[in-house]
Order: structure tokens, then sequence, then C-alpha cells
């Protein structure tokens, strides 16, 4: 929201006032509290009049300060509030003297200075991160309503990104962005996940604690700050410190929570029956026998939502004229070695045989005037489910328990964006702050079950709305794409601004969902989605099996599908990595190069993990053009080289794509291609890429995300060494890019990539004979 007229003037109805010198400070363990009129005091008469802002400084958590600015301080305390996870061990450290008052948390202080002009600088040992100096934090009314503004200085090449799921360019100056959840698609500036969160390339990041909306000028209004805005009387904002991108994220997901683990079942293929596709038993199981005839691993079949009768979603019954025996197909598809999830979202028709039985109840959100609050958008006569209140919450659980008791494995939580403000909440949450929080609500409704029912680790949905604390129930899915080039990158950037603000696990619909995509496009997207965290075949009006596209489609799922089967020890890793670090899986070149100006913008590759690069072809020629970072990189599906620094410009077949593995890096790849699910240390192979001196290790990660095993690889000039202190029967050694060996204590073979060694037990040396 802009409130400036340039520089120098306001807009047009707009009047503010601005904190300019400190009255008086305020200590006590831990916290700070300063008064800061908005005019000079030159003599006690001029303290008859406001306003005065009251600056309430505290320390969550080491490296993180908290700012709350307050102008009235006597409204009722609204909700809903994020839930936060605050960690006693802060021990901030506070002082004051006649120049500064300072609160130290970690690495990072705050200091508010006592002289003029007015200044509030954040501070991480000899640097500052930013500040807030004259004419940035502000009181403003515009047209009689009230909002509290902050700024924050933006330095020369600061880069921001996260602000959630975000589809346009992936470093935010230059754009306007409000956080107010959207059903918009990918194409415009609307987002379906809104969090109030952003980190910088300068070392901290922000997260404005409001879940309402908040209005984001970000090198917009004022070229040089982000600008952040609410209405109200009362906000909160934090600064992260860092200093690497994926501390900071670290650190805000400490705070706002951390993702639970997927099971490892969630990362194989999903296959969806498409959204407006009309499909029984029959057409279901003509898709999985297509697949299973022509070798295609498949994980999880999806029920879209006309798995229950026209205009009564969400009524949570099999469509009888569909679906005669549903608890006989769940049983068939289970025998099959199939988990199935079915859509489902928070509204209920008027058709729907809840409809009455919520509106009894009173679990339908209501207008003012006791109303329960309808329109036909969607559905016709669309109630909404209030999850503010606790028996409707154990209502909705207690429709999908029954689900699950039939053979249910997991649900698709769709919607949950248009949410209205025209309500009156059962447990009195004001309806502008309920509108992006709703999602959070709904979520955790779903999670739980799921977690109650499966058990932790056990427990996937698939949601498309979120807000900041979302990130602990995964997974999210991109929302409507098209089926375009230009979509599937929008769907790359949406991903990784979404992994910027928290998220670690994030899915997207291969090849599109308005349209059907052309075979090429298809062919393009697969590999895109196989090397996403968690990949789903899915479509609006027509379907996404291969078969109906070209063989060659085929093929290339078949490879990428397998691919990926083959890296789970690895990718599994990855995930907890996420859930205990809050690291995503897909992170932006930047969050792992932040040191590599040319990382800075890049929005059309990603690692994938520490140690995967992954560039989407986005052309159907196969021209692709990607940047590799420093040092000598390896083509994962071909054993070929490259060296960075440097732009690459390749052309690839349908069955390639760019995947790099860093240098250094020992990637566990699995003996098994068909499932996701299996033993990871098992006749597991390390393939070891342009090994330097030093050590590095590699943990296996069991299905229940502890190390199975951990391996050490050590170098030694021309001697490979590799432990392992939990050792399986049987395991390989492939360095790639060795040509030869002198000697190896166990049996060494030729492999395309390299040599191979065969090893047992706990140890194996290898002296490394002629590289490539």
């Amino acid at each position: 929201m802009k409130f400036t007229d340039g520089h120098w003037l306001l807009r047009e109805g707009v009047e503010a006032a601005y904190p300019v010198e400190v009255l008086d400070v305020e200590t006590t363990p831990g916290a700070l509290r300063v008064h800061a009129p908005t005019y000079p005091v030159r003599h006690r008469l001029d303290l008859q009049k406001g306003p005065v802002l009251t600056l309430d400084v505290s320390a969550p958590r080491p490296d993180v300060v908290g700012i709350r600015l307050t102008h009235f301080a006597g409204g009722a305390a609204a909700r809903p509030r994020f839930e936060l996870f605050p960690d006693g061990r802060a021990d901030a450290v506070v002082s004051a003297d006649d120049d500064t008052a300072v609160l130290t948390s970690g690495e990072l202080s705050v200091r508010i200075s006592r002289a003029e002009p007015w200044r509030v600088e954040f501070v991480a040992g000899d640097r500052t991160l930013t500040t807030s100096g004259a004419r940035d934090m502000a009181v403003v009314t515009d047209s009689g309503r009230h909002y509290l503004r902050e700024r924050l200085n933006l330095g020369v090449g600061d880069a921001v990104y996260g602000l959630g799921e975000r589809f346009g360019p992936l470093v935010k100056n230059g754009q306007v962005v409000d956080i107010w959840n959207a059903d918009g698609g990918t194409t415009s500036e609307q987002a379906y996940k809104n969090v109030p969160f952003f980190l910088t390339n300068a070392g901290y990041g922000v997260f404005v604690d409001h879940p309402g909306l908040v209005s984001f000028e970000v090198g917009s209004e004022d070229v040089s700050r982000v600008q952040f805005s609410i209405e109200g009387q009362s906000m909160r904002y934090f600064v992260i410190y860092g200093p690497t991108p994926k501390e900071i994220l670290a650190k805000y997901t400490a705070l706002t929570g951390r993702p639970a683990l997927p099971p490892a079942w969630s990362f194989g293929l999903w296959l969806s029956t498409s959204f407006n596709t009309a499909y029984d038993e029959q057409t279901v199981s003509s898709f999985i026998d297509g697949m299973a005839e022509r070798d295609l691993p498949l994980s999880v079949f999806h029920f879209d939502c006309f798995w229950m009768r026209e205009i009564s979603w969400c009524d949570f019954e099999w469509d009888p004229g569909t679906f005669p025996d549903p608890r006989g197909m769940l049983a068939r598809l289970r025998d099959r070695g199939l988990r199935v999830c079915v859509w489902i979202n928070p509204y209920i028709a008027q058709r729907s045989r809840l409809f009455e039985e919520g509106k009894a109840n009173g679990y339908l959100l209501r207008r003012p005037n006791g109303d329960v609050w309808q329109w036909d958008l969607w559905q016709p006569g669309l109630a909404i489910v209030d999850f503010t209140n606790p028996e409707a919450r154990e209502w909705y659980a207690s429709k999908l328990d029954a689900l699950l008791d039939m053979g249910v494995d997991c649900f698709k939580s769709d919607f949950g964006e248009r949410i209205p403000t025209d309500v009156a909440y059962f447990d009195g949450s004001d309806p502008e702050l309920m509108h992006n929080y709703y999602t959070f609500l709904y979520n955790r409704t779903v999670f739980e079950l799921l977690r109650k029912r499966r058990g932790e680790g056990d427990a996937v949905v698939f949601a498309r709305s979120a807000t900041a604390g979302s990130q602990q129930f995964p997974v999210h899915w991109g929302g409507d794409n098209l089926s375009t080039f230009e979509s599937m990158a929008e769907s790359l950037r949406g991903g990784l601004s979404l992994a910027m603000s928290g998220f670690g696990f994030w899915s997207h619909d291969i090849g599109g969902f308005e349209g059907t995509p052309k075979a090429e496009l298809f062919k393009r997207w697969i590999p895109f989605g196989l090397l996403s965290s968690h990949s789903r075949l899915h479509g609006n009006f027509s379907y996404r099996v291969p078969w109906l596209f070209d063989e060659e489609s085929v093929d290339v799922l078949r490879r990428f599908t397998r691919l990926k089967a083959t890296l789970m020890p690895y990718l599994y890793r990855v995930a907890t990595v996420a859930h205990h670090d809050g690291v995503p899986m897909m992170r932006a070149m930047v969050v792992e190069f932040p040191g590599d100006p040319a990382c800075t913008h890049l929005d059309r590759q990603y690692l994938l993990g520490d140690d995967l690069l992954v560039a989407p072809v986005f052309t159907a020629d196969g021209t692709v053009e990607y940047y590799v970072p420093d040092g000598e990189w390896t083509h994962v599906l071909t054993g070929a080289r490259v060296s960075g620094p440097r732009w690459v410009r390749e052309r690839h077949g349908f069955d390639s794509v760019p995947l790099l593995a860093r240098p250094g890096a020992v990637i566990p790849f699995g003996a098994v291609d068909d499932r996701p699910d299996y033993d990871y240390l098992d006749d597991v192979t390390l393939h070891a890429y342009q090994l330097a001196d030093g050590e590095v290790t590699t943990r296996i990660p069991a299905l229940t995300g502890e190390v199975a095993a951990t391996f050490t690889t050590t170098r030694d000039g021309s001697v490979v060494r590799v432990r392992v202190d939990n050792p399986p029967a049987a395991w390989r050694l492939l360095l790639v890019g060795v040509d030869a060996v002198a000697s190896a204590d166990g049996a060494v073979s030729r492999h395309e990539h390299g040599v191979l060694i065969e090893a047992r037990g706990g140890e194996l040396t290898v002296q490394i004979g002629q590289e490539g």
C-alpha cells in the first residue's frame, strides 16, 4: 500500500506521524520498552498531545529480535495469532545509556539511538544489516483508516526473496505484494500461499507477525527500502539473522514450525483421474493396468472431485452410480500395492447431506445476523466449515476418518483461499485476520487426523492454500497452472519462492492443469516433475496418462520415475534435513551459493538438496541455458564434465535434462527402481564425483527417517578410503570420471561413468591409477 506522492509529499487524504526521538527507555530482563514521540519535545507542555509510539523489543530465539510498534494499546487482543515456538534459551542481553538502547540476541543486536535523528539499527558483529531511519516508522491515517508502517533500508545489491508462492520474478525488488490468499491461478500477482516473511542476500530475514493483510512495497514505493504496513494499532515484526539463507530459513522455521517428514511412499509417482474428467472404476483400472503393462512404477492413485456426486461437494460419500463398491475397489487397489488419495475441500454444498447437519449444530460460518454464509460460486448454495469451532473440527475429521476406515490413505486438501470477511466466527476471531489463517486450521485438522490414525511419519496431505506455519503440514502443490512452457517456468518460480518462505516440500501438475499439453511440452515437464520433491500427473479436462501423448512419453516417464526411485537414499536424507533443520529440498541457487553474484536472480534452475543441480528444459527443441558455479561438475546421466563458473548452452533429447552432481559429492543410489519405499542401505552404491582431498560424510536414512548407516569417504592424494558404521551385506563405490585403479580390496569392474568397486564389510581402500 502506497502512502506517499514521490519522495517529499503524502498522497491526498493521507496523514503520517513519525517517531523523532526517544523520550525514555525501560529495561527488564530480556526486553526493552521505548517511548518515542512523533514531535520534538522541547518543553513538558509538548507532552500533552500525541501520537507517541511505544516500541517493545524482545528476543524469542537466539539471533531473532522482535519489535512491536504500538500506537493505541487499549484494543482487545484479536484472534487468531500465529502459533510461534519461542526458545527460552534466547538469553537476550539488554543495556541502555545516554546514547543508545541495545538488545542483543545471539549475534544480532538492535540499537535504538537516543540522539536525533531517529534511527533503529540491526547489527551483527561489526556490520549493519539494515536500518529504520527518520520517516520510516510511521503512524498513518488514510481517509480515516489507521495504519502502522515500517520501512527497512535496502543496501546496494540487496535482493529480497520469499513472501510465499509467487509466480513472478524470484527477486521481489520492485514488486508490490499484498499478503492475501486468493484463488487466482499461477499467471497473476495473486497467490494461494501468502507468507509475510522475506529473506535477503544481506544476511537477514523479516517475519511480520500478522495473519491478516500485510502490504509490502519491496523497493517499489521507495526504491531503497522494503516497506510493510498493516491496518491497526499494533504491529510486530521479527528480524532474523543468518547470515546465510540456509541459516535464516532454519531460524525462521524454528520460530514458526518445522515440516513433518512425509512418508517415503509419497515420493513416488502420483496419478490422478484429473479434475473434470468422466471416470469410474473401469477407467481407474484401465489407467493402472496401462501403467503396469508399460512397466511404469506408480505409488499413489488419486481420485479427484467427481468421486462424489455432482453439486454435493463435499458430502464425503462415493457416488453410488459410479462407484457401487468403493470399499472393495479400495481393497483391490491396495492389493496392487497402491496408496489412495481422495480430493476434499472445506466447503459444503447445499445439496450435501452434511449441510443441514452442519447448519443445525453451528458448524458452518455464519453472517453477523446469524444466517449461514452462502454463495453459488463453485458449488450451489456453498457454505464453509467454521474450523474455529472445536466441535466442527471433530465433525469434519470424523467424516474423513470414515474414509480412512474404508481404505483411503491420504487427502488432497484443496481450496481454502476464498474465505469471506463478512462473517462471524464461533470463537470471535477477527474475519480479516482469519482470511489467510483459515487454511492453517483447515489443513491442520486434516493432517492431525492422519497423524493420529497413521502415526508419525506416515501422514501426508496434498494442499493448495497456505500461510505462515502451514509448512508443518506437507505437501503443498502449486495450483492451477497452464499447459505452456511459460507456465512451466512460472511454476518453478512459484516453488522456489515458496521454498524461500520456509516450505520444505512442493509439487506441481506435470504437463500443466489447464488445457492439454502438446507431447513435446509433456515430455519436457516430466523430468522437472520427477526431480521435484513430490511428483503428480494431473489435469483439468484431460487425462495425463503418457500413452495418450505418444509412446516416447511413456519411455521418458519410465526413465525419470525409475531414476527418482534409485535416488531415494539421497532424496529421503534431504527430506530429513527439511524436517529437522527447515532447509527445503528444492533450493534456489542463491540458497546454496550466496557468495556467487551470478546466482542472485537465477530462477530457471535449482539445487535438489545439496549436491544435485537441475535445469529444466523450457523449449520444445531441447535448447537450454544454465549457470554452473565454480568447480568441476558432472552430468549424472552421461558422466560428462562441466567446469564452472560459466554459462552453459546445451541441447537435450526428451530422455535427458541437465542434472549435475556437485564437485566432491558422494551421492547414494539405491538398488530398487520400481518403488520409493525400500531398504535404502541394502546394496547401495555410492557415486563419488570429483573427490578432493578431505572427508565427505554420507548418511543413509531408514524409512523412519532415522540414520541407518553413515559412510565416511576420505581422499588423501590417490588413496580413497570409505568406512561405514553399520555395513550392509553388500555395497559399492563408483568413482565417477576415474579410468582405472591400481589396487582395491574389492572386485573392480568398468562402468560407463568410471570404475565400480564391490565392497564387503565396513571399510574399503582404493588406490586410484588414472583419472579421466
